[in-house]
């Protein structure tokens, strides 16, 4: 089951639906699940959704505007789960480069907070470039949505925005390149963890079209990954608690060439297997 937030189109009311093939059966949010992530703090969040569906027939996905699957949650985020991620991490700061050697094979993963709930982008919308940066890339990653309980109920699709160039100048500045203003991407929707393909089954794929036309695209599946959803999850959670729940991005095993980097104007697109597709605008300034 896929759960989405929307707009609609032409009245502009808020809710939640299910989406399906031929698009979204909105659910009739109750007293006791007034919203998505409190349907996602239920045992059974099928169930729970099943029982919410309203009576009326569903919308199609052109008459609605979907939003980012995010009530209060903070969205977090690991580096260096993958080799392709470590080598360009050591490439992009010859200072800190044993930082990342190591913490590839440490047992404790890299985790940072990556955004609130106000910095984040839903599909459709815009992703910024930072207008003190030179050197800016996407990070297409499979994203975990986990709920107050540290329970992954989920995945969803994430783009975890950076900003090379400052993060290579200092690794302390690691904040200033991930953290801003629509520094992240989530949506199209949450795909519940029940009918998620097994992990070594799932690829992901980037496409970066600039005027229309593709000027970047990788892939990488998710078997290359060095880390366990359990493993994340677990030192996510340690000495720290959620009370909204917490979204984690994962990692990227897809990193574009040293000559790349986006432009205003570009469009972003990461397709996740089980999960769909996240377009998002890049702006800056």
């Amino acid at each position: 089951m896929r759960l989405a937030k929307y707009r609609s189109s032409s009245s502009g009311r808020l809710g939640v639906g299910r989406v399906d093939a031929d698009g979204l059966t909105p659910l009739e949010l109750s007293s006791r699940y007034p919203t998505l992530s409190s349907i996602l703090e239920a045992d059974a969040p099928a169930a729970v959704a099943r029982s919410l569906v309203a009576k009326r027939t569903g919308i199609a996905l052109a008459e609605l505007t979907l939003l980012a699957p995010v009530d209060s949650q903070e969205i977090w985020a690991a580096g260096v789960t993958y080799k392709r991620s470590r080598a360009a991490r050591m490439e992009e700061s010859e200072t800190a480069a044993s930082c990342y050697d190591r913490v590839y094979a440490s047992s404790r993963p890299e985790l940072f907070l990556k955004a609130t709930p106000h910095r984040v982008a839903g599909p459709g919308s815009a992703v910024r470039i930072r207008a003190d940066s030179c050197w800016n890339v996407p990070e297409p990653e499979l994203t975990l949505v986990i709920n107050s309980r540290m329970r992954l109920v989920g995945c969803t699709v994430g783009n975890d925005m950076s900003s090379r160039d400052i993060e290579g100048d200092n690794p302390l500045y690691l904040p200033q390149a991930k953290l801003y203003d629509q520094s992240a991407a989530v949506g199209p929707w949450i795909t519940l963890i029940d009918v998620m393909p097994p992990r070594e089954q799932i690829g992901i794929t980037l496409l970066v079209r600039r005027d229309g036309e593709p000027i970047y695209k990788g892939h990488v599946g998710m078997d290359q990954m060095a880390r366990s959803y359990k493993d994340l999850t677990s030192w996510l959670g340690r000495d720290n608690s959620f009370p909204h729940g917490v979204l984690l991005m994962t990692g990227t095993g897809i990193v574009p060439p040293r000559d790349f980097t986006l432009h205003p104007g570009d469009w972003i697109d990461i397709t996740i297997d089980g999960i769909g597709t996240l377009s998002n605008l890049v702006v800056q300034g």
